[in-house]
């Protein structure tokens, strides 16, 4: 399921403070080019999690593949494995 894939992809987020208007930045150093900023580190993450559903909606659109994220696989669109 796609949830379990976002879900696993945020543990694996990684979190900073920077200098910024929106002072939390988050990242998912699997996922190229996926990152977030918020004024509080749960509007970061939140953010970060809407940038991921983003982010598979447009590989899958493309045809692009997902990479793993631990267990987690995305074979074809709709379809999650767990290894």
């Amino acid at each position: 399921m796609l949830i379990e894939y976002i879900h696993a992809a945020l543990e694996k987020a990684k979190y900073e403070i920077i200098d910024d208007d929106e002072p939390y930045y988050g990242e998912v150093p699997e996922l190229n080019g996926v990152w977030a900023t918020g004024n509080t580190l749960e509007e970061c993450r939140k953010n970060l999690e809407e940038t991921i559903d983003e982010w598979i909606v447009f590989r899958l659109r493309k045809g692009l593949t997902l990479p793993p994220i631990g267990d987690h696989i995305i074979k074809e669109p709709g379809e999650v494995a767990i290894a």
